[in-house]
């Protein structure tokens, strides 16, 4: 399957939210974080999110269909982590390698140093692709509720090398 990333811009927040609402409703369920789900954000937040400019916003898309999205954020200062926050699939496309292959796209775009996102701890498939990924838990953790607690990573090159 071959995976593209197309730039979104501010006309597209609504059609973004619908997907993000859709892509995250069954962790908002099972985690009831109505204060940090992407499921529970207007679409308001999407489209100030696509104002800003150091927002870069790609929908993912499998041949010509928009199977999810990815948010970077890359303020492009010099040994400054960018970031990804969030990244989705839809359900229906989940478990095919795309958001992994995404996530490479995205690196090769804004460069392979200097990265740093979050997960849910408790969902073992996320760290899982993450760690597959070259990302490794910082050591911080914040917990959202009883059900939850995010763990955040970083993904540098140079830390490869560090016992």
């Amino acid at each position: 399957m071959e995976i593209e990333l197309v730039r979104a811009n501010p006309g597209d927040a609504k059609e973004l939210h619908a997907m993000q609402v859709e892509a995250f409703q069954k962790l908002l369920e099972k985690y009831q974080d109505f204060d940090t789900s992407p499921a529970s954000e207007g679409w308001e937040k999407v489209e100030a999110r696509l104002q800003q400019d150091f927002t870069y916003y790609y929908f993912i898309c499998a041949g010509r269909q928009k199977v999810g999205a990815v948010r970077v954020i890359d303020k492009k200062e010099a040994g400054k982590n960018k970031r990804i926050s969030p990244i989705f699939v839809l359900p229906e496309f989940q478990g095919k390698g795309i958001a992994q292959e995404s996530i490479r796209m995205c690196e090769e775009v804004h460069g392979n140093d200097h990265w740093e996102l979050d997960t849910i701890l408790q969902e073992p498939g996320n760290c899982h692709l993450y760690e597959k990924m070259g990302y490794r838990q910082t050591g911080k953790t914040e917990v959202i509720n009883e059900r939850m607690t995010l763990v955040f990573y970083e993904k540098n090159l140079h830390s490869r090398y560090r016992a």
